[in-house]
This record gives structure tokens, C-alpha cells and sequence, in this order.
């Protein structure tokens, strides 16, 4: 056994460095590799205390043991888990405080997830992303040695900077949500934010004003009444749960029936830059389309733009904004047949034959 000795100044060097993550948090495999070499270590990883995901970020050294981890659903039955009342207490946490040799030896997570990749030691530092318990795990292989308390003393002296950073990540990964939300609510267009696990996190103004019996946000989750529309939902959660951050989501729109209202659509966006985050947890934001109908143009803009009368522009703002010719006709408080009258001459003044292309004239204005 070459038991590793920790490079105190080079460890220092990557303390330095860990802000770079809070506005770019694809760095942190990269920081953790150069906290491997400062510490004597073969692999690193971030795992959250209560909520575990296959996305967390990792040295490559350890990508094929993480995915086997998840794939058994080892996450459930770590005996080091138990650890992690300790770690958040400040304690630098390692296998021999938490097991004996003999337990190691026989425990089947180790055998069939570590000690096959060449792993053998593990030292934990418990560290805080806002009110979060996650913690930052390294790994020795058998030729490295185990973590001694000197080791420890040392590991000890990233908790601080870890929480400080997780903590400022997170507080920006809001900021920056909020605001991609907010200006989709300047131009009334209806979006929410989902996070790896498929809870809604954020829902702007025009997003909640839109949802019905047919889409709707309830307990944070997101419920579609289309059958065939809430398949293809499951299937994005299914996707954005298992796979990470690199993995590309769909591009092609959900169209979702309803009932009382046109089909509605939901298009999936990728979160990127800082609203990443990997302490945050967003992953995707969905923008809906047509979820709400449009307000009802300006009938004299109308009647300026397409020569027409001020009763058939008022008829044509009403049927632009969704409303059938029978209930244009109620609120105008004229006969249906006087609608249908006014409704030919807008066709014969604009050329059109349809309400469908009448509509898209119209929209064209706006």
C-alpha cells in the first residue's frame, strides 16, 4: 500500500476556484478532478442527502460505477448513507468510522459496485446548498490507501467553501429562473419550469391564467386530460429523470385536446448557464402555446386597416379572438343571420373565404 499524501497548496488552487461553478456549472467534474489530484484520489462525486439522481455530477473515472449505482438502485441501500448525519455535522466521514473491515469485505455494494472499478476507500464532506444536505464523496483505490484523520483535518477545510458555493449556485440558478419566466410573462406567453424529478418549480402569471379541467398544475405536478398527450408527457419525465443534463430533449410539441377549448401545445426547452444548476435541480422549461385565447384585436385598428364597416370590424375582432359567429352575434346583440351577412362582406372585401384565413389576415396585423 502507497498511502497518497495530501498537496495542501494545490488544494488551496482549487478552493480558489470553486465560484467558477456558480455561473458555470459544467466545470464542476472538471474541479473535482483537480480535487482528486490534490487529495491523493481516483474518483469523485455529488450525491444529495434524500434525493438521488443518476445526473450528478462525477470524475469520468467513476461515470461507469455511478450508472451501475443507479441502475440497481444501490442509492436506496448504501451502508455509508448512514454517514450522513455526520457529515452535516462537520464531520469528514470515511468507511472505517462507519463499518468494520469485515463488514466492508462482505457488503454487496462494494463488491458489485466499487471494488470490480478498482475502489476502495471513501472519505464524505457534508456541505450545505441553501437548506439541501448534499455531499462531496472521493474515492481511493487499494494501491492509494485509506484517508487517515490527517487527511481528514484537511478534507475539512472544503466544507465552508462547498457550502458557500452550492448556496450562491442555487441562489442565482433562481434569479436566473425567475427571470427567464418573467420576461416570457411581458409578451403573455405561458411557461413553467420543471426540475429532474418532474415537479413543477416555477409557473409564471400567464401560465396559471390558461390552465383548466384540461391542463393543470396540482400537488407540483404537472396533468394533461389529453390520454394520448399525458403518454408522451410521462415519457419526457421519464427521460429528463434518467438521463443527464447532455442528453438532448425532444423537440417535437405535444399537442394536447381539450374539450371546451382549441388544442393547446406544449414545446420543451433545455435549462442551461447558471438556472442549471445541479443544487437547484431545474432541467426543463415548457412553453405553451395557444393555452389561452387571444385577446380580441382593436376593432377600429380593423376597420382601418381592412376598409371595413365598424360593425363588420367588431364582428371580426370577436371571431379573431375565438368566439364562434352564434356567440359574436349574442354579445353584439345582433341576429345570427345579420352576423352571417356582415361576415361575407369581410370575406368579399378581403378576399378570403374561410374564418381560418380571415383569422391568420387579421393576426397578421398584430
Amino acid at each position: 500500500m502507497n498511502q497518497k499524501v495530501i498537496d495542501h497548496d494545490r488544494l488551496t488552487q482549487v478552493m480558489s476556484r470553486l465560484g467558477d461553478a456558480v455561473v458555470d456549472p459544467l466545470l464542476w467534474p472538471e474541479l473535482m478532478e483537480s480535487i482528486c489530484a490534490a487529495v491523493g484520489g481516483s474518483a469523485a462525486l455529488l450525491l444529495q442527502s434524500d434525493v438521488r439522481t443518476p445526473d450528478v455530477p462525477r470524475t469520468k473515472s467513476i461515470d461507469e460505477a455511478t450508472q451501475l449505482y443507479f441502475a440497481d438502485d444501490w442509492q436506496t441501500r448504501d451502508p455509508r448513507a448512514i454517514g450522513f448525519p455526520r457529515m452535516m455535522a462537520g464531520e469528514v466521514v470515511t468507511d472505517q468510522d462507519l463499518l468494520t473491515p469485515e463488514q466492508i469485505r462482505a457488503d454487496p455494494m462494494y463488491n458489485e459496485v466499487l471494488f470490480p472499478f478498482g475502489f476502495r476507500w471513501f472519505a464524505g464532506i457534508g456541505f450545505w446548498a441553501d437548506a439541501a444536505a448534499w455531499a462531496l464523496t472521493i474515492q481511493r483505490t487499494q494501491h492509494e490507501g485509506p484517508f487517515d484523520e490527517a487527511d481528514k483535518r484537511a478534507l475539512a477545510r472544503l466544507a465552508p467553501r462547498l457550502t458557500e458555493t452550492a448556496t450562491l449556485a442555487t441562489a442565482l440558478g433562481r434569479v436566473v429562473l425567475s427571470s427567464m419566466t418573467n420576461i416570457l410573462e411581458k409578451v403573455r406567453q405561458p411557461a413553467l419550469i420543471l426540475n429532474r424529478q418532474g415537479f413543477v418549480v416555477s409557473c409564471n402569471a400567464a401560465a396559471d391564467a390558461g390552465f383548466d379541467q384540461d391542463i393543470l398544475v396540482r400537488n407540483r405536478r404537472l396533468f394533461l386530460g389529453d390520454r394520448n398527450a399525458m403518454a408522451k408527457y410521462h415519457r419526457l419525465l421519464d427521460l429528463i429523470r434518467s438521463s443527464p443534463d447532455s442528453v438532448a430533449l425532444p423537440t417535437e410539441p405535444i399537442v394536447i385536446r381539450r374539450a371546451a377549448r382549441p388544442p393547446a401545445l406544449i414545446r420543451v426547452l433545455p435549462i442551461d448557464g447558471a438556472a442549471s444548476s445541479v443544487f437547484l435541480g431545474a432541467r426543463a422549461m415548457l412553453i405553451f402555446s395557444n393555452l389561452s385565447p387571444r385577446p380580441p384585436l382593436d376593432a377600429k385598428l380593423i376597420a382601418r386597416a381592412l376598409d371595413l364597416t365598424a360593425a363588420e370590424a367588431r364582428l371580426t375582432a370577436l371571431l379573431t379572438g375565438g368566439m364562434s359567429v352564434q356567440a359574436a352575434a349574442a354579445q353584439l346583440e345582433i341576429s345570427p343571420a345579420t352576423a352571417r351577412n356582415h361576415l361575407k362582406s369581410v370575406f368579399f372585401k378581403t378576399g378570403t373565404h374561410r374564418q381560418s384565413e380571415l383569422m391568420r389576415l387579421v393576426l397578421s396585423l398584430a
